[in-house]
């Protein structure tokens, strides 16, 4: 598989966006809301998982956190080394035919060890998913539109988590928890043989300036042909970066918040609540559209206006949301019915995911262009092995725990403990922007 330049395909020059970069936006952020639809219907499904095959929160925990986040996280290390180097769209492809296979897979399963190694080889394949799409959207689109163009394909995850949850509930109601997996499994196998067909390989560094400027800069321009980035160097550049470093741990910690409510909201407003598969279906699946896109997408106009004034936004809008977001979240735990906890719920859908357009989109104008799909899969690797790893399999198991004494209300009790998440967050946050201001000051006075 080598990789292919089509000069003819490639995004203009300039400021302008041409269709072929708004087709390639729109068939990577289908496949995005594909990935997070087959990574979100464990947790919708929970509870019929749960009921028919006798699975306790902490397995849902293990399944949907620690079995996930591992191979999800490492494998996408030399999965971004290998589309540094060969041709990304084909990555992409590859990769949403392994996942939506192995989603199919899941629902045949018969048992909690069926389920993992499924699980697991849904991570595997969704690995290869983001990090060489945000590269590839880069490549499409110049400095001052991708704050909006990551924006938008970041939408992949509320879109898809509303339409698991509308239409695997749906299926769920009608039919079986089965059916659902493998119904949304099908979809994928076919998008995956689409779209090489649908998108071209973009010219990587296309539209950055012509100076290469060295890895550490706010900015890092390519040349027009960018050499083939080694796996150590890129690696060793990543982490020796305080900005990088600081923009992934606060995102991996605030990933402990969304991952440990997303993968367990729905069987906490069920079963703690009294909600009903129906209801899940219509509901909460309009919360979570509204909610978390709107967030998603607000977050990438906020961002693109006001890192124009300082990159000090990337850092302080995150914390600024997470600070509002905290005390919607403590109330939605505390709602005594399921409806007054999801217009609560709305606040942090909201606000929760301001963090992930703007770390996305530091990381990606932070390094060299022929470095990119590389730093977004060490960027995932980081937050989402602390956030996807550590959020489920803390909140299952600690409801588990809760559960001796606790029977009636675990899960909220769990939920809880979450709370001082939120404060780290906001202080790794805080700590980014006073690490990104003094390195401006640095560069002013020179």
């Amino acid at each position: 598989m080598s990789e292919t330049t089509i000069p003819s395909s490639a995004p203009p020059a300039g400021g302008s966006v041409g269709r072929n970069a708004w087709v390639a936006l729109g068939v990577l952020w289908f496949i995005y809301v594909l990935n997070f639809l087959d990574r979100q219907l464990l947790s919708i499904l929970a509870k019929p998982i749960q009921d028919a095959l006798n699975i306790t929160d902490g397995q849902l925990g293990l399944l949907g956190g620690l079995y996930f986040a591992f191979f999800y996280c490492f494998i996408a290390i030399p999965v971004g080394w290998l589309a540094d180097r060969t041709n990304r769209v084909w990555v992409v492809s590859i990769a949403c035919g392994i996942w939506s296979a192995a989603t199919v897979a899941f629902g045949l399963s018969k048992n909690f060890g069926q389920l993992a190694a499924s699980r697991m080889s849904v991570a595997f394949g969704e690995a290869g998913g983001v990090p060489p799409s945000y590269a590839i959207i880069t490549d499409y689109f110049p400095p001052g539109r991708r704050g909006m163009a990551l924006g938008i394909y970041n939408l992949g995850p509320p879109v898809g988590a509303a339409l698991g949850i509308a239409f695997g509930a749906s299926i769920a109601a009608a039919f079986s928890w089965r059916d659902a997996f493998i119904a949304i499994g099908a979809i994928g196998i076919v998008v995956a043989l689409i779209t090489p067909f649908l998108v071209k390989e973009p010219r990587r560094g296309g539209l950055d300036q012509s100076a290469v400027a060295p890895t550490d800069a706010p900015l890092a321009p390519a040349p027009a042909t960018p050499a083939k980035a080694p796996f150590w160097g890129t690696a060793k550049s990543f982490f020796a970066n305080p900005v990088l470093v600081l923009a992934s741990l606060g995102s991996g910690v605030t990933q402990i918040v969304t991952y440990g409510l997303g993968n367990f909201a729905v069987l906490f407003l069920m079963r703690e609540k009294g909600m009903q598969l129906n209801d899940v279906a219509l509901w909460y699946a309009l919360v979570v559209a509204i909610g978390m896109g709107g967030g998603i997408f607000a977050s990438g106009y906020l961002i693109d206006r006001h890192t124009k004034r300082s990159k000090t936004a990337y850092a302080l809008l995150p914390a600024i949301s997470l600070s509002i977001a905290l005390p919607f979240y403590i109330a939605f735990v505390w709602a005594p019915t399921w409806p007054l906890a999801l217009v609560l719920m709305l606040g942090p859908n909201f606000l929760n995911y301001f963090y992930l357009s703007s770390s996305v989109a530091l990381v990606q104008e932070e390094v060299r262009p022929n470095q990119r799909v590389m730093s977004g899969a060490l960027l995932l690797l980081v937050m989402n092995f602390i956030g996807m790893g550590v959020g489920p399999t803390y909140v299952g198991a600690a409801s588990d725990w809760f559960r001796t004494t606790h029977p009636e209300n675990s899960l909220q009790i769990a939920l809880y403990t979450l709370i001082p998440v939120y404060l780290v967050a906001i202080a790794l946050f805080l700590w980014l922007s006073r690490v990104i201001a003094r390195r401006l000051k640095t560069e002013a006075a020179r």
